[in-house]
């Protein structure tokens, strides 16, 4: 069973993405392995801490590590993603050499009271996955606004059309990450090596190019 770290970006306890993470790690398909990763006492990731690292930031990279895929969930704070999301992702991202979010499948959701459904928030991480190498899923995207009236008093999910809509997501990002998975363990056979003649605008060039 693949097991995906749900990293949520809101740190309030009560949280409207924190309670869709919830219903999603309770709801989910049952060969995904969801679990909800803190992230709130991370401290501040500082380059000079690396030589003797905090442990929060030691247990932090080892849990991503040994997780097959991450799917985030979080809202917009000023178009941008929340500055507790973006240290999680910097202490993953290092040191050098040692990024944790290297070639995992990956997935966002995000969710706001407010009418664009934290579009900057979304597409501010999908520029972030490009250096890292999150291969993130395109499709569908995931984009909850107005979810302030999802929830009843005790925090149960009662719209009828966001509980089909999260149903439908989790379902392909359980494909998604299978698909993934197994096309990182597949066996890539042998290239052969050879060399092909191209135009630029200096003319005539030759380069060594690889042929399946």
């Amino acid at each position: 069973m693949p097991k995906v770290a749900v990293l949520v970006g809101s740190l309030r306890a009560k949280s409207l993405n924190r309670k869709v993470a919830e219903l999603l790690t309770r709801t989910g398909p049952k060969d995904l392995g969801l679990e909800i990763v803190e992230i709130g006492d991370l401290p501040l990731y500082n380059e000079d801490l690396e030589e003797n690292a905090p442990r929060e930031w030691q247990d932090f990279r080892e849990h991503i590590n040994a997780s097959d895929a991450i799917l985030f969930v979080t809202p917009e704070y000023n178009r941008s993603v929340p500055a507790g999301l973006k240290n999680a992702i910097d202490v993953g991202s290092r040191p050098y050499g040692a990024n944790v979010w290297n070639g995992k499948p990956g997935g966002v959701i995000t969710v706001s009271p407010g009418a664009i459904g934290g579009f900057g928030a979304n597409h501010h991480l999908r520029q972030m996955f490009v250096f890292l190498n999150v291969l993130v899923m395109q499709q569908p995207e995931a984009y909850l606004g107005g979810a302030s009236e999802f929830f009843d008093q005790s925090g149960a999910l009662t719209d009828e059309g966001t509980r089909k809509f999260l149903a439908s997501f989790i379902e392909a990002y359980a494909q998604w990450v299978t698909t993934c998975l197994a096309m990182s363990r597949r066996t890539v056979a042998p290239r052969l090596a050879v060399e092909v003649e191209y135009k630029d605008f200096d003319g005539s060039q030759k380069a060594i190019a690889s042929l399946a």
